[in-house]
């Protein structure tokens, strides 16, 4: 195993807890090697669900955080100079397909279409990625997977994925866990009681139902998280409550007064 390989590796199981049989479905798309996308709102488990897959399938995993201002370059690679010239430096997504990682592209609409158009030969049968910058085609090992995600409530006209892009990918959609589960991810990732987990989730049901209705999105799980792991430290509940849920999510006024009656009708 190269060192590029060790360090992306996964080495501990990451906890995640299956909801409608993505595992066994992921499992099959690696199999037979086709790029996926993984679709949902902010915080519902998508990245924590690639994480573990690479580490069931001892893949390596290279993710990026896509962004407005990444280039091709910072996908594929650059020249660079140093004391003794120049040389060229891989990618990330360069990086990826050169070990056999899985590339993870988070929060792909993000990224400028002029940018994004560069993963087309990785996703169909060439299976290939052209250095025109080094005059080198990079052609994928045999492990390689791409798999990109994003959150379709954010979507815009002038921030959707191309169907020249959509159409090269499998798709799994995600939501947030039904409540039982819910409640075990919060409180085994926090370290909360059932009780409290139980009570955060039910504060987050509230907050869902505000969707479209002065809220872009609902309370995460990974805020849940957040709220309960503040408790664990010893902040006051409803410190903890304001600090992790209720100030992230909204300026307004009145939606914080709302957020803070659910926070006081649960605690």
């Amino acid at each position: 195993m190269s060192n590029l390989e060790t360090q992306y590796r996964i080495e501990k199981e990451p906890y995640y807890r299956e909801v409608n049989g993505e595992v066994g479905l992921f499992e099959a798309a690696y199999a037979a090697r086709l790029p996926m996308m993984v679709k949902g709102p902010t915080g519902c488990g998508k990245s924590r669900f690639i994480e573990y897959m690479a580490w069931r399938l001892k893949r390596p995993l290279v993710s990026v955080a896509c962004n407005e201002d990444m280039t091709a370059s910072d996908l594929v690679g650059r020249f660079l100079l140093d004391k003794d010239g120049t040389k060229w430096q891989d990618g990330p997504l360069t990086t990826a397909a050169r070990i056999g990682a899985i590339c993870y592209l988070d929060e792909v609409v993000e990224a400028r279409q002029d940018t994004t158009v560069v993963i087309h030969p990785l996703t169909d049968h060439r299976r290939n990625l052209p250095l025109d910058k080094k005059g080198e085609l990079i052609h994928a090992h045999a492990d390689f997977q791409l798999v990109i995600s994003y959150n379709p409530g954010y979507q815009s006209a002038m921030k959707d994925l191309k169907q020249s892009t959509k159409q090269r990918f499998g798709a799994l959609d995600f939501s947030y866990p039904d409540r039982e589960t819910e409640i075990e991810i919060v409180a085994h990732e926090s370290g909360v009681s059932a009780d409290v987990a139980g009570k955060l989730v039910s504060i987050a049901e509230r907050s869902r139902n505000l969707k479209g209705h002065g809220l872009d999105e609902g309370l995460s799980t990974r805020m849940l998280i957040y709220a309960g792991s503040l408790m664990e430290k010893g902040v006051d509940v409803l410190a903890a409550c304001s600090m992790a849920l209720v100030r992230p999510m909204t300026d307004d006024p009145d939606m914080r007064d709302a957020l803070d009656a659910a926070v006081g009708t649960f605690f």
